[in-house]
């Protein structure tokens, strides 16, 4: 993950510096400090990301956290306290705080679900929905909520779709082949009752119910009567999703929670050292 971490801050910090941040040298490289400040309610998530920004631009940059991932937090704490040099900490500024407020804005989008289905034995699903890049980085981000990774990508998980039915000319040809892969798990996206009943047939252990109505939600976990686990997605909200894990299915998943983010308000305040 370190690895990762590092070459995501590289490759940020060559878009935002270039051939160098013509505005911070014009200060004096004088020592000077910074706290970072949160200005409203969240989950904050990103430590790893804000803190290699600043090493990057200077290892002597000394960061002294007073909150850690997954924390719930209260406008107007002070996270983060920071010591270094001017000019890295003024180049750094907007890059650490884009990954931070990014990712807690993604944390505390998770927790607001997780917290909303906590009193059933549902699990809130994040998607590949997310921000191109950033896609591992939200999945932790996620997991920080309180909430659980659906596969990572196309390679460590099976969903088969209509399409895939299609191409393969059978559902249980398809789903004995997908058996035999070695991989997370396997998936069956149905659209109706009917194909639901024809994934069970088959033998599916566990079914995506794409687009379900609440009605038809409940109908499909009285019919699945515990055989395979049922997944709910598509159409459900901060408003609903209550509503939707009351019927009894084991997953829900939600793209909003990693593509409609909105960044956490985050601030530093500076001071030279006098």
């Amino acid at each position: 993950m370190d690895h990762f971490i590092s070459d995501m801050v590289r490759t940020a910090l060559a878009e935002d510096l270039g051939t160098g941040d013509v505005t911070a040298a014009l200060i004096a490289d004088e020592t000077w400090t910074a706290s970072l400040i949160t200005r409203e309610a969240g989950v904050l998530c990103g430590r790893a990301w804000f803190d290699e920004t600043f090493h990057q631009l200077d290892p002597g940059v000394r960061l002294t956290w007073h909150a850690d991932d997954g924390a719930r937090l209260a406008p107007g704490t002070i996270l983060c306290d920071l010591q270094g040099p001017a000019r890295a900490l003024l180049s750094g500024e907007r890059t650490a705080l884009n990954f931070l407020q990014t990712l807690s804005g993604t944390a505390t989008a998770a927790r607001r679900y997780a917290d909303a289905v906590a009193h059933t034995r549902t699990r809130i699903l994040d998607t590949r929905k997310t921000l191109p890049g950033l896609r591992r980085a939200q999945k932790y981000a996620v997991r920080c909520g309180g909430c659980t990774n659906h596969r990572m990508g196309l390679y460590d998980g099976i969903l088969i779709k209509e399409n895939h039915i299609a191409a393969a000319g059978s559902l249980s040809g398809l789903l004995e082949r997908a058996r035999a892969a070695e991989v997370a798990f396997v998936e069956i996206e149905v659209e109706t009752l009917d194909q639901l009943d024809e994934a069970l047939a088959a033998g599916g252990r566990r079914i995506l119910l794409d687009n379900f109505t609440l009605a038809d939600t409940r109908d499909a976990v009285a019919l699945n009567a515990g055989r395979a686990q049922l997944e709910a997605s598509g159409g459900i909200t901060l408003d609903n999703v209550a509503a939707f894990a009351e019927t009894g299915v084991d997953f829900i998943s939600i793209g909003d929670i990693t593509k409609n983010l909105r960044a956490l308000d985050l601030s530093l305040r500076f001071a030279p050292i006098r």
